[in-house]
């Protein structure tokens, strides 16, 4: 068992512990360098009586696995009850943002407005000064004494394009003990402490969507006959009807599957239309635009200006694509690429970096 060691010379950290490998080996790396640690855990919608959410990353095998490493390095574990929380700013908005026929990222809603702000608050009232996660990201404080959020040491795993929407104070506060790591490394860390989860694989679904079917989930909550999910035309950009689809909000941009074929060449979803009730196709050359528009802006650093080199990240993992900004205000951004961007989609995260820091983001619109 790793023990605290010389504890009064170091801050107080509360470790966000989704029950994971990740944030374990995060809590046992501070424990290692003699902060006082504090696990916890949120109990969100997916710690549920229904089926497979007790396995997903926050449901009920997490709770415990998280439980279980704590127990084994020696520190406290609590678990907060964030549903309602939860409910409101992810999976309420989750559910608008595909009625409006965009694709939401619930990931970044979930760690800007309900995990890390809130678990960092009530650390503080547990006397902890700072908070920590397992997310693969670095913060790096420069000669002038302010911090900066930057990428992950392993390029593979660098997670900081879920964390553009995070309150920019809270940079200051917070640690991520792996960013300097690998994934290999990570485990094996893990291994050698002996840690119930050195061996768990990655959650890949969404938390509250065990299946994977979002499109049940979103029966669930608005009901099967909502017009989101009424069955519609599929429509050339020019407006020709070819087919039918099974409800806008089941199809993505990008997306090729569920669009039928016979037609000599792939279809893919270039658009969605609520108000008509419409799904609009094409092919793999009308995927591509080289201007981007963000909005619901967050910035962690001094906003780009137009004219102002900038990277634009567009989804989890692609490669960022150098730009220039070329309109700014206080609601939204277009930047235009170097080069065409494919399946740009809406309802997705824009994670805008200079080199390997992140300066912010938006929604993609």
């Amino acid at each position: 068992m790793v023990g605290n060691n010389d504890m009064t010379r170091k801050p107080t950290v509360l470790v966000a512990m989704s029950g994971g490998v990740d944030s374990s080996v995060a809590a046992a790396l501070l424990v290692e360098r003699g902060y006082r640690v504090i696990g916890a855990t949120i109990k969100t919608f997916c710690y549920s009586e229904q089926s497979g959410h007790g396995r997903t990353c926050c449901g009920l095998d997490g709770i415990i696995d998280a439980r279980r490493v704590c127990d084994r390095l020696g520190i406290p574990h609590y678990v907060f009850d964030m549903e309602e929380g939860f409910t409101r700013d992810v999976i309420d908005d989750f559910v608008d943002e595909y009625v409006a026929g965009r694709t939401p990222n619930p990931c970044v809603r979930c760690n800007s407005n309900t995990k890390i702000p809130d678990l960092l608050r009530r650390g503080r009232g547990l006397g902890a000064d700072r908070i920590a996660t397992g997310h693969f990201a670095r913060v790096i404080t420069g000669d002038d004494g302010v911090p900066r959020l930057a990428r992950g040491r392993d390029p593979a795993k660098d997670q900081t394009y879920f964390l553009w929407g995070l309150p920019r104070h809270i940079i200051s506060a917070i640690e991520f003990p792996v960013g300097d790591l690998t994934k290999a490394e990570v485990r094996s860390i893990a291994a050698e402490m002996s840690l119930e989860t050195a061996e768990k694989p990655e959650s890949q679904e969404i938390c509250f969507v065990p299946t994977g079917d979002y499109g049940d989930f979103l029966a669930q909550r608005i009901g099967a006959a909502h017009p989101a999910l009424t069955p519609g035309a599929l429509v050339t950009p020019s407006g020709e009807v070819i087919g039918r689809h099974s409800g806008y909000a089941r199809y993505t941009v990008g997306q090729r599957r569920g669009l039928g074929g016979g037609r000599g060449h792939p279809l893919y979803v270039i658009g969605v239309r609520p108000a008509t009730n419409e799904v609009v196709v094409g092919g793999e050359d009308d995927l591509y635009t080289g201007t981007v528009r963000i909005g619901d802006l967050n910035w962690l650093e001094t906003p780009p200006q137009p004219g102002d080199r900038v990277d634009l990240q567009i989804r989890y993992r692609s490669s960022p694509i150098p730009g220039t900004v070329v309109e700014m205000n206080g609601e939204s951004a277009v930047i235009e690429l170097d080069r065409p961007a494919r399946a740009v989609t809406p309802g997705q995260s824009g994670a805008v970096y200079r080199g390997e820091f992140l300066v912010g983001g938006g929604r993609i619109r």
